[in-house]
């Protein structure tokens, strides 16, 4: 990839995280403050970047559409939308929807809890691959290969106390989520909060997304989580269904 390239991909990333100003942005790529006004004019060009009357930079509307039409691309997200959207009408909870991509877990859809307490994740989103339910899911559908491959390569950041700390634990999980056909998240990525997750299956019979229910335990307890698991099963089932998956 081009420097020119890989520069502009980073002010995007920073502006990602928020509003920056010329020289904040010149800081981080650590080159001088022209070279980046260049860049940004390029970007304000294509709408990627909109300056205020501040003169701070945020994300532009061109990216907004961009965003829109990388989400209609991904038809297991407009297929799956009305069931995702039954299961939080029903359950009240946080409904995710995420898709195995380029050695990523992404969410490509979200349908927000009703409770106070809301999740911090959001749609573009990664999801860490050896504590989130969704990625146990995905990566338990990979060929054995891969599966060991992947694991190899995580960084396994101890998020609690009971995030799984190697290759060798991750793979027995995966082992055990292929077998009973769902995963869950008992408090490995964040201390409060647990979530079950299920594959979703198009027409081939591979796993192409995994639904979750995600859910803090201020507003129910593990064990209740647990007995949303076949409402949760139900609609992936469902959404498979409707990708043309065959029945199982």
């Amino acid at each position: 990839m081009s420097q020119t390239v890989t520069r502009a991909l980073r002010l995007l990333a920073e502006l990602g995280e928020g509003e920056r100003s010329l020289d904040q942005l010149a800081e981080l790529l650590g080159v001088h403050k022209t070279t980046v006004l260049r860049l940004l004019q390029s970007l304000e060009e294509e709408r990627f970047v909109h300056r205020d009357s501040a003169f701070r930079y945020h994300l532009g509307a061109g990216l907004f559409a961009l965003a829109g039409l990388a989400l209609e691309q991904r038809g297991i997200r407009r297929i799956a939308a009305p069931h995702l959207a039954e299961l939080n009408a029903a359950t009240g909870q946080t409904v995710h929807l995420a898709a195995y991509e380029g050695g990523e877990v992404v969410y490509i859809d979200k349908y927000d809890s009703r409770q106070p307490v809301r999740m911090y994740s959001r749609i573009g989103l990664r999801a860490a691959l050896h504590s989130a339910a969704v990625a146990k899911v995905l990566l338990a559908d990979l060929p054995p290969a891969e599966r060991r491959r992947v694991a190899a390569g995580i960084e396994y950041t101890p998020y609690t106390a009971r995030t799984l700390t190697g290759p060798k634990a991750l793979l027995a999980e995966l082992e055990q989520v292929a077998a009973q056909g769902w995963a869950q998240d008992h408090a490995e990525h964040e201390s409060f909060i647990n979530c079950v997750a299920a594959p979703v299956r198009d027409a081939t019979g591979r796993v192409v997304a995994a639904v979750s229910i995600s859910v803090p335990d201020v507003v129910l307890p593990y064990e209740q989580v647990l007995e949303l698991l076949p409402r949760l099963l139900a609609t992936a089932r469902a959404v498979s269904g409707d990708a043309g998956a065959p029945a199982i």
